[in-house]
């Protein structure tokens, strides 16, 4: 009787549950069913885990993690953004995921993977991500002769002064609002620049110059509106639906709110691929990634429900639930639910097809959080003088020269 209670109790402990909690950002209520229905797959696949789902805004999840990692209770895994990764990697805060990854880690975008690397080794696995396409007012390219999307920066440049010539309408709003992440490090990055090396700003050489100079030419002669500085996602969906820009550089959600609020502009939209410099990558991307935090109980586990919901199946079905994001992993990217629209004359079936097709080339544009020791401080020193020379009020050489030395004394303290 003895050795069966022991047996029954033994077959109990057997029995239960390893649980995995996994965290999301400002996914409920809209994708309650997406959710609830890949921790059940999981779950059936794998009997011995329990996924379980927990929503929290995004502003909650770092407060939160760091008390759960104080306390030795973390979750499986959290929902994270790229900076986040490099931030929580330098700290000691997450798991490299190497040796779970192994040979998976082919199964993912190059450029998804170099996001989330830290110091030589991958922290997060990737998953949505997204890029900027040109929507533009056909109307106005032919009012301005203009018939072939750009096929580089220089050439989108270069259009932009035609159309504002021939129209007398701003071309476009280049990212350079600060309070939006608009720093114009991102336009260096993009270009191929490097912005500190050995520890030194070193973003005022003769290539610097002569990038931050294309801007002030383009603001000069009317190509991007007066107030660009304060130009965020949504003024410039704004003012591109009343015909105040003739083309959006933006992610294709944007043009859901066209769609929506401006039908008559939207009847006059194409599509056109972002061009790629010589930074080799497409602009506007910003990816989301799930990290193992420090502590958790069985990260071999939590490797398997990471892998699970990044796999090419579990990206392509939430890109279909969102209509506007991309997977990070090569396969879905290809699949014939981006591909199917790319001759479609809706703008924004068009913009999910063409957007796929760049999405191999996005990489997320952020400085490494903890690289600069005021960075609040040195990003408006540098946005000061970016605006100064593109108004005009400074040449490029002498601002890039003001925050180079700005910032290089503040690194070597």
């Amino acid at each position: 009787m003895a050795a069966a209670a022991v047996l029954s109790t033994s077959t109990v402990f057997a029995a239960e549950k390893v649980k995995l909690e996994v965290w999301t950002m400002s996914m409920a209520p809209k994708f309650n069913h997406y959710f609830t229905n890949l921790t059940s797959q999981f779950n059936q696949k794998n009997p011995n885990l329990e996924a379980i789902w927990v929503d929290m805004n995004w502003d909650q999840i770092q407060p939160k993690l760091i008390a759960a990692i104080a306390a030795g209770n973390p979750p499986a895994l959290v929902n994270f953004n790229v900076p986040w990764v490099h931030d929580f990697a330098r700290q000691g805060n997450i798991l490299p995921l190497d040796e779970y990854l192994g040979a998976d880690k082919n199964l993912y975008q190059a450029n998804a993977l170099n996001d989330v690397t830290y110091k030589g080794k991958i922290y997060a696995f990737p998953w949505y991500n997204s890029v900027s396409v040109i929507a533009y007012n056909k109307e106005l390219f032919d009012k301005a002769g203009i018939k072939t999307a750009p096929k580089n920066f220089d050439e989108l440049l270069a259009q932009a002064k035609t159309i504002t010539e021939k129209t007398k309408i701003p071309a476009f709003a280049p990212k350079l609002s600060a309070e939006s992440g608009g720093s114009f490090i991102n336009w260096f990055y993009y270009a191929g620049l490097p912005v500190i090396e050995n520890g030194k700003a070193v973003f005022n050489s003769p290539k610097h110059i002569a990038l931050l100079q294309k801007f002030a030419d383009l603001y000069k002669v009317g190509a991007m509106p007066k107030d660009v500085f304060k130009m965020e996602f949504e003024q410039e969906i704004a003012a591109y639906n009343t015909q105040r820009i003739a083309m959006m550089t933006t992610a294709p959600q944007a043009l859901k709110r066209t769609q929506t609020d401006s039908k008559a502009i939207y009847a006059k939209t194409d599509i056109a691929a972002f061009p790629i410099a010589e930074g080799k990558m497409a602009f506007g991307g910003w990816m989301m990634d799930y990290v193992i935090p420090k502590g958790t109980k069985s990260p071999a586990d939590a490797a398997k429900l990471g892998k699970f919901i990044t796999s090419d199946a579990a990206q392509l079905a939430f890109s279909k639930e969102t209509g506007t994001t991309f997977p990070s992993t090569k396969l879905a990217a290809t699949d014939g639910y981006f591909m199917s629209s790319a001759k479609s004359t809706d703008p924004v079936e068009k913009s999910r097809a063409i957007a796929a097709l760049s999405i191999g080339n996005a990489k997320t544009l952020t400085l490494e959080p903890g690289l600069l020791p005021d960075e609040a401080t040195m990003q408006r020193a540098l946005q000061n003088e970016i605006q100064a020379a593109i108004t005009g009020r400074k040449s490029a050489k002498a601002a890039l020269d003001a925050a180079v030395k700005n910032w290089n004394a503040r690194l070597a303290k």
